[in-house]
């Protein structure tokens, strides 16, 4: 359907402050993949045990996860701006705290703060993006803009890793947060407005806690599970999260005013766009830390050329960020999501079948992988956000944020721990071999990498090569759970036609 917009057109004024926005924006997305090349020289560094790197990995992507929704809510009422502003200059702190960590649960605490700190950051930036940008077509390519730059963010993360280990120690990779923070304070309060949410009741704090409670149970049975062999605690804990997860939605749809508005939910498009993007997100989360380790553990490249082959796949990416939107003025925005997904599956198949020295298709794979992100990215949150009402822009942006970082975060958890099982059940420990050597063999190729020089040779090879039977087993079902977010995207919104420049 085509209609003529007659909302408020966007200015200098507010075309400057969404170049503004990207810097926080972008900022947040390397912080999510920054680790992934830096790690191996991190590990060396601070010697965390398997199950504290993937705490490092994960602690900011779940903090932010849990506090996004508190986080929304808060900056409707305290003011969307005054909490980007509070939000960047504890940013900046912390970052600083985390590139001087002096030991392994000194940095996890530090990127839990900076996960505290990031959930303040992503949904005033998007809030802030709706409020700017009242008329339909240029919000959904602001939102498009917007989506390009966090996956800007992402796959530079590993470029820029690899490219500060050239020069600098890993701790570096943390400090690129405070000229982007500095700038941001500076800029704000002249290029961005102000806003806050009509009057409304007081501030929820029994849904907060239940809502970081369940989530912060989840993960405790997802790291539990991953370290040891499931067993009750893990099941208890596990529990525990769904049945606080339930709480929560009950009391929310109790309350007068809600810490979440549950009437989001039954929008078709708001409900599967939010699904389309975890289940996406999760697989490409796994994957990234995956592919990162392979062509530095496997394929034995250093940490800036490893950077350098994964620029092809940060251009597809951007490419489908800014295309798909273009694309979907002519085409229904369901039908380019779903193509995208398809592309994305060819992708994981290439990397489902990939073996040693087997570097170009594993880049050109994860190219693939990367277009679709891109491309859902852009589209679904347009969709998330675009489906509610301005005065609850701040949970929409909330929403769709949570589901993606929880997606990275479930993904890096979930495929992590699957690679990990697969590596500990099919890696040939040497006999002989002095114990605490033998023990680091079985517990993870970085492991093996350490004691190489104590065991045989081909201890190393075999190492590598349950590595990569383990990298296989997690592209493949990731492959396997896209082609279902494919099917959903052709089938759920079908009913969403291109985009036009008038309100739905």
């Amino acid at each position: 359907m085509v209609g003529t917009d007659t909302r408020r057109r966007a200015g200098a004024r507010e075309w400057a402050g969404l170049a503004l926005l990207a810097l926080p924006t972008v900022l947040l997305g390397l912080d999510v993949t920054v680790l992934y090349l830096v790690m191996p020289s991190l590990a060396a560094d601070l010697a965390p045990t398997a199950t504290e790197t993937l705490w490092i990995m994960d602690a900011y992507g779940f903090l932010i996860a849990g506090l996004l929704i508190t986080m929304g809510t808060l900056g409707d009422r305290i003011g969307r701006r005054r909490l980007l502003m509070i939000g960047a200059a504890a940013f900046a702190v912390v970052s600083v705290a985390a590139a001087f960590a002096p030991t392994a649960p000194a940095l996890i605490a530090a990127r839990a703060l900076l996960g505290v700190a990031g959930a303040t950051l992503m949904p005033s930036t998007l809030a802030l993006v709706s409020t700017m940008f009242p008329a339909p077509r240029e919000r959904a390519l602001a939102i498009g803009v917007w989506a390009t730059m966090f996956a800007l963010g992402m796959a530079a993360g590993p470029v820029l890793g690899g490219a500060l280990l050239a020069h600098f120690w890993w701790g570096s990779a943390f400090l690129a947060a405070v000229p982007v923070a500095a700038v941001v304070l500076a800029a704000g309060p002249v290029l961005l407005p102000e806003y806050r949410a009509p009057a409304r009741g007081r501030f929820d704090l029994p849904s907060v806690a239940l809502s970081v409670a369940a989530i912060v149970s989840v993960v405790y049975a997802v790291k539990h599970t991953a370290a040891e062999d499931p067993d009750t605690a893990a099941a208890a804990a596990a529990a525990a999260g769904l049945g606080l997860g339930a709480v929560f939605v009950r009391r929310q749809l109790r309350l007068p005013e809600p810490l979440l508005d549950m009437t989001l939910f039954t929008g078709r498009a708001f409900t599967s766009a939010l699904v389309i993007l975890l289940v996406g997100l999760t697989g490409v989360g796994g994957v990234m830390f995956l592919v990162t380790q392979y062509l530095q553990l496997v394929e034995g490249l250093s940490a800036a050329a490893a950077g350098v082959l994964l620029g092809l796949p940060a251009l597809a990416m951007l490419a489908a960020a800014i295309g798909a939107p273009l694309v979907a003025r002519r085409v229904r925005p369901g039908t380019v999501m779903a193509a995208s997904l398809v592309l994305a599956v060819v992708g994981y198949g290439l990397l489902a079948t990939a073996g040693s020295g087997a570097r170009v298709a594993v880049v050109g794979g994860f190219a693939l992988v990367y277009l679709g992100l891109g491309a859902i990215s852009a589209l679904g949150t347009d969709l998330v956000v675009g489906a509610a009402p301005r005065e609850k822009a701040g949970s929409a942006a909330a929403m769709s944020e949570t589901v993606q970082e929880l997606g990275l975060a479930v993904g890096v958890a979930v495929l992590g721990s699957l690679a990990t099982a697969v590596y500990r059940a099919t890696v040939a420990v040497p006999p002989g071999a002095p114990a605490g050597a033998a023990a680091r063999v079985g517990d993870s190729l970085p492991g093996a990498l350490s004691v190489a020089d104590r065991v045989p040779a081909e201890a190393v090879v075999q190492a590598q090569a349950a590595f990569t039977a383990g990298f296989n087993a997690a592209a493949g079902v990731a492959g396997l759970a896209t082609v279902a977010a494919a099917v959903l995207c052709a089938v759920a919104l079908r009913g969403i036609g291109p985009i036009t420049g008038s309100e739905p």
